[in-house]
């Protein structure tokens, strides 16, 4: 009766929270999420479905077949759903995340791939189970719970590295108070080893029957509720750290960003200081093109820029005076009336006037020829 509880709670706990793991894996993996963790999300659901499936096949043996507890097959499948499940333990300890030293259980399954790591647990125990299935099927004196021994030094490793990754998990998230429940998981552990591996018959002498299943019965479910739940908080807090992580990354990388772009705007800033000058001159030349276009000379005053244009790079005012059959002093007249025009003012304001007539073409009003 209590095997059969233990079955069916089991098989119902375990696979439904295998599938809601699945689920999580399946989500954080399209949303991106660290390979590492989103891997120890997937070999931890592995670990609960094997008890799960573990626990329904039992159940269909025992009540469905009418099979014994006792019936050596069932007890070498339930080694080999323990050994299965210590596996994938082991390859979801990596993901267990904590700022000090990983344990020397974690170091060594990190070494291999998973692959290798996978091929050398099955090896290796495989060899040793072959060892006693031998040495134990055909010999009616050897309880059929001598095979646990090999499951034993497996599962108090793996809860002695469970126990450690999870503390210092804990530590790390300022869970402290989660001390208490980890070392009752390590503890219901060791009891359900010891409860499977103790034979029946000799146990029955010095302690009540009903209370042996019992224990064996609580124990069981237990260990694997609490083992359950401490993982959940576990995953649910690498979600929140997970997701604070992700948004002080984003933080940073917008302070990075506005650093950049103060950055530039600074080096913007000194560009137009430095062009300040030629903007300045550019507004000048703006203007004085500007007032230079509203300007309406006669038809002499151009005809003195043609002449301007054509002699004045080496010839004086005087010079070109007498090149126009004009008096020098009608030709002054003509140049201080044109500047006054153009607000030129200066030692240099012959070589603007220049520059002015070459550039609005006023030689056109000469009857001379541009041969420059």
């Amino acid at each position: 009766m209590f095997s059969t509880i233990e079955y069916t709670v089991t098989a119902i706990v375990c696979l439904i929270s295998a599938i809601v793991i699945q689920r999580i894996f399946s989500k954080e993996k399209l949303r991106g999420a660290d390979k590492k963790a989103i891997h120890g999300i997937k070999w931890f659901g592995l670990a609960i479905f094997v008890w799960g499936l573990g626990a329904l096949v039992n159940l269909i043996m025992v009540e469905g077949l009418r099979w014994s507890s006792t019936n050596k097959i069932l007890i070498y499948f339930g080694v080999l759903v323990s050994l299965a499940n210590s596996l994938f333990i082991l390859l979801s300890l990596p993901s267990i995340e904590h700022p000090q030293k990983p344990g020397i259980v974690v170091r060594l399954v990190q070494r291999f791939s998973v692959r290798e790591f996978i091929g050398l647990f099955c090896g290796v125990l495989g060899m040793i189970t072959f060892v006693f299935i031998a040495s134990s099927y055909g010999n009616p004196e050897i309880s059929n719970n001598f095979i646990w021994l090999i499951d034993i030094p497996i599962s108090i490793l793996v809860a002695i590295s469970l126990l450690y990754e999870l503390n210092k998990a804990f530590v790390g998230r300022q869970m402290r108070f989660m001390y208490l429940p980890t070392f009752a998981l390590f503890v219901l552990i060791v009891i359900a080893v010891s409860h499977r591996m103790i034979p029946q018959d000799r146990v029955l002498q010095f302690i009540d029957q009903q209370f042996w299943g019992v224990l064996g019965s609580i124990t069981a479910i237990s260990f694997k509720f609490l083992f359950i739940l401490l993982f959940s908080i576990l995953l649910y807090s690498w979600k929140f750290l997970s997701e604070k992580e992700q948004q002080q990354s984003l933080a940073q990388k917008l302070e990075i960003q506005k650093a950049k772009l103060e950055k530039e705007n600074e080096q913007l800033q000194i560009a137009n200081e430095s062009h300040l000058d030629t903007i300045k001159t550019l507004k000048t030349n703006l203007k004085t093109i500007k007032a230079t276009s509203k300007i309406e000379l006669s038809d002499r005053q151009k005809e003195v820029l043609g002449y301007l244009a054509y002699y004045g790079n080496y010839k004086s005012y005087t010079e070109i005076a007498q090149e126009m059959h004009i008096s020098t002093d009608g030709f002054q007249t003509h140049i201080h009336q044109i500047k006054k025009m153009l607000n030129i003012s200066g030692a240099g304001g012959k070589e603007q006037l220049i520059a002015f007539a070459k550039a609005n073409s006023f030689l056109q009003y000469t009857s001379l020829k541009d041969d420059t």
